[in-house]
């Protein structure tokens, strides 16, 4: 979310990145180079990787509160109508239905064979969203539309009809080459024609889990996927016309060694997708009871899992792949390239877009939504879900109302993922601060950094170097509030959230 948010901390708000400030010559917008390569410094990593997290939000989900409920999410739509905003919207679907359970997940999920469920969930998921239509009415063009799980293709066909012309009947969509809408699928729920289908119901983005094309990890981790049928579903997308495929990949997992990731990598370039993500398995059996059923032994050490991410990498750079941040690879041409290129880059809780200007409107169990100048996440059980909306209540369980320091902290985070560089004048425009006081103790932090050529610190610009992009969420952990109170007053940094992992 930008600044732009929150007109009433004291001064004219003004787009960061409009700031008239001169860039670094090495920064042009034109030239693909700046954003497709990463200096990989294995032993910086190995001394600085830490837990910390992916910064989705800010302040992060595990800093919500329960103080914050159904009413203070009216509140925040209301002032929206109130200062006449008009922003367009983006909406996210939660279908927490699987088939079968696979191994490494940490998603909220249900697990079932009986297809009823499925049924009653959709009849309340289209009376949260007819709620939330309601709401906004007069400012309900969607211009983003992403539908996340669980696996929304365990949807039938019928279903999904259904769904989607009830959401078209609730919101106004822009049109097809305006709107960004994308659905995760599973590549063994869907046929070639259930892919062209999709691309009728009016999806235009698809993004397809992989995680790994070796036979003998695939049943280490239950999800066993043939490669010939994953290449088919990326070739029915082609056939239909969807603007853009990808593909999730994870390093880290049981049998995983540096050969059968290089022979996965080297598939997934093959198969020629627009983006790709290589996301760090995080193991953590105490809190998510499927990872149990690895087998620790199996798993690779943390120098093959560095030595992998490398691989990772140094492959896809060669094969033309623009490094994006935070585990995501982009072609040149991709929008989410262009958009970084153009200084429009935005991350929210599916992880980069491309339409920032937007207010996040969450459907769904364990969804979350970014509304003005607030976060809010509906409950995770089925039971209260239906409950909630039986009262004629929207199931928010929990949520923040972010203050002036949170919004300035949001932008310049938000700022760092997505381009790796802060214009300080910008900043100080946008916010009531002078930045070397304001930030008088990061600054001191971000010394140490420097030294180790993570960043360098100028009077206008604080840039991410190419050593340190690997790092980010390490610099962006410099101006979380909330971690380091939370530090001083616990001694450590747990990683207790699912919008947490590390880098190796």
């Amino acid at each position: 979310m930008h600044a732009t948010a929150f007109p009433a901390v004291g001064k004219p708000v003004v787009p960061i990145a409009a700031h008239p400030a001169t860039r670094p010559a090495s920064h042009h917008a034109g030239e693909f180079a700046t954003f497709s390569t990463v200096d990989f410094d294995a032993d910086l990593i190995k001394r600085l990787g830490k837990n910390g997290p992916r910064y989705t939000s800010y302040p992060t989900a595990d800093r919500f509160d329960e103080a914050f409920g159904y009413r203070d999410y009216l509140h925040a739509v209301a002032g929206l109508l109130t200062r006449g905003s008009a922003r367009p919207l983006s909406l996210y679907l939660h279908i927490p239905f699987c088939d079968t359970v696979c191994y490494y997940c940490a998603c909220n999920k249900i697990v079932t064979k009986k297809r009823e469920k499925a049924a009653t969930y959709l009849s309340y998921l289209k009376r949260e969203i007819a709620m939330q239509a309601a709401l906004f009415g007069g400012m309900n063009e969607v211009e983003q539309l992403h539908f996340g799980g669980g696996t929304p293709t365990y949807l039938s066909d019928a279903q999904m009809d259904d769904l989607m012309a009830h959401l078209r009947r609730s919101f106004r969509f822009a049109p097809d080459e305006v709107g960004e809408y994308s659905i995760e699928v599973d590549p063994r729920t869907v046929s070639a024609e259930r892919v062209h289908l999709l691309r009728r119901q009016g999806f235009n983005r698809i993004s397809l889990g992989v995680q790994d094309f070796d036979p003998e990890v695939q049943r280490a981790v239950n999800r066993v996927q043939p490669e010939l049928e994953t290449r088919a579903v990326i070739d029915a997308a082609r056939a239909a016309g969807f603007r853009s495929v990808s593909i999730d990949l994870i390093y880290g997992l049981p049998k995983q060694t540096l050969d059968t990731m290089r022979q996965t990598i080297d598939k997934v370039i093959a198969a020629n997708p627009d983006r790709i993500a290589v996301y760090h398995y995080a193991h953590m059996p105490h809190l998510f009871k499927p990872q149990r059923r690895i087998v620790e032994a199996d798993m690779p050490s943390s120098d093959t899992k560095l030595q992998m991410l490398q691989l990772c990498i140094e492959r896809l750079g060669a094969a033309g792949y623009v490094y994006i941040g935070m585990d995501h690879f982009a072609k040149p041409g991709d929008d989410l390239a262009v958009a970084q290129r153009q200084g429009r880059l935005h991350r929210n809780f599916q992880g980069y877009s491309t339409h920032a200007d937007t207010d996040l409107v969450a459907c769904g169990v364990s969804a979350i939504g970014a509304v003005g100048a607030t976060y809010s996440q509906n409950v995770k059980t089925l039971e209260e879900y239906y409950d909630l909306l039986d009262q004629n209540e929207l199931p928010v369980a929990r949520g923040i109302r972010l203050g002036m320091d949170d919004a300035l902290r949001r932008s310049l985070i938000q700022k760092l993922m997505c381009q790796f560089e802060v214009s300080i004048p910008a900043l100080e425009q946008a916010f009531p601060i002078v930045f070397k006081d304001y930030f008088a103790p990061e600054l001191e932090r971000l010394r140490e950094m420097e030294n180790d050529g993570l960043v360098t610190v100028g009077p206008e610009w604080l840039t991410v170097t190419m050593k340190g992009r690997l790092l980010i969420r390490n610099v962006c952990m410099v101006f979380d509030r909330y971690l380091a109170a939370r530090t001083k007053d616990e001694g450590s940094c747990r990683d207790m959230s699912r919008h947490h992992s590390q880098t190796v």
